[in-house]
């Protein structure tokens, strides 16, 4: 894949109401600061998805870049395909319930050779006449996981085999740059990067500072091997690293036992960053970016001010005396290989 990627690229679920409903004013300024904030020699990169907000995002991000006059060779976009936009004809969304806020559509899943070709075309007409430089099939570890027995798993394989045979088509074609794959289960994007020719890979909740198994490692290192670049995603575990009590989606308390190792690590890890006065942030998006292969770290906020912020601290050193005290105190591991 020959497209130079920013350090820091930024996500857009928060466009599509994540949450909460944001006034549009607010997703303006984010991407208007987002894009501002990009260090000169870098190309901006929205990472969003037909899934976000069932193509709300997309919709947003589009005319976020309009009303800002943003040419279309001035940005870069990746849109994880597997979802269409439909009418809303119940309460509320069928898709993903309770997160979603303010929706006038529904989302449906649409995994195929043709399926995924409809969520490229609709999505395109979504941003607005933007097209996306990278393509990916969303979450197919999830749609596995939904397989009721062997028979439907391999089915389900078969329709995500097919998916990455129209995005090939469509590289052929010129059409994108580069396909990928995004995934929260790394496992399966091990599985399908041994029948799929990809570009890039997105690897969420999975490589952090306090969650990097040796396994995972071993199979970043693989990627690097085979010249496929990794973007880092979800390196904050849901927000918990920086305070929240959501973990990876799963609320937390303080006061279970089943959750003290959780609350231990994060105080022992904010004890040792007040030490050194080191942002928390800043240490596991440092951590979560330098890895050999990992060129790009994706990160997402509702706070125009905290945009910035996240950008400049792809930028920022980290003596490795900070690392070697997380080492002693078995915060990361002793023999961890990259810092």
């Amino acid at each position: 894949m020959q497209i130079k990627l920013p350090v820091v690229c930024s996500g857009t679920s928060l466009l599509g109401n994540l949450y909460r409903e944001l006034p549009y004013n607010e997703k303006l300024a984010i991407v208007k600061e987002y894009i501002t904030a990009t260090p000169a020699g870098d190309t901006p990169l929205f990472d969003s998805a037909g899934k976000y907000g069932a193509g709300l995002a997309l919709e947003e991000l589009g005319k976020c870049l309009r009303d800002l006059g943003i040419a279309k060779n001035e940005v870069l976009i990746s849109n994880k395909l597997a979802w269409v936009q439909k009418p809303l004809t119940t309460p509320e969304p069928t898709f993903e319930k309770g997160i979603w806020h303010g929706l006038k559509n529904d989302a449906e899943q649409k995994i195929s050779y043709e399926g995924i070709l409809e969520c490229f075309r609709q999505g395109n007409e979504l941003l607005g006449g933007y097209i996306p430089q990278l393509v990916s099939v969303h979450d197919p570890d999830e749609y596995l996981a939904a397989a009721s027995d062997e028979t439907d798993y391999q089915k389900r394989y078969d329709d995500i085999l097919g998916a990455y045979r129209a995005l090939t088509e469509l590289k052929e074609k010129g059409e994108v740059a580069g396909i990928g794959i995004g995934a929260k289960d790394w496992r399966a994007i091990e599985k399908i990067a041994r029948d799929v020719k990809l570009d890039w890979v997105m690897i969420a909740n999975s490589f952090t500072v306090y969650h990097h198994p040796k396994d995972l490692i071993a199979f970043m290192d693989s990627l690097f091997r085979q010249g496929i670049t990794i973007i880092n995603s979800a390196v904050f575990h849901g927000g918990f690293l920086m305070g929240s009590d959501y973990f990876n989606y799963i609320l937390l308390d303080r006061n279970n036992p089943e959750h003290a190792h959780y609350y231990q690590w994060r105080d022992r890890y904010y004890e040792i960053c007040r030490e050194f006065e080191i942002d928390p942030a800043a240490a596991a998006i440092y951590f979560g970016l330098h890895v050999p292969g990992v060129k790009s770290i994706a990160l997402n906020s509702s706070n125009p001010a905290r945009v910035r912020k996240n950008v400049e601290m792809g930028h920022i050193e980290i003596p490795i005396d900070f690392w070697n005290r997380l080492k002693e105190d078995g915060l990361i591991a002793e023999d961890y290989p990259y810092l």
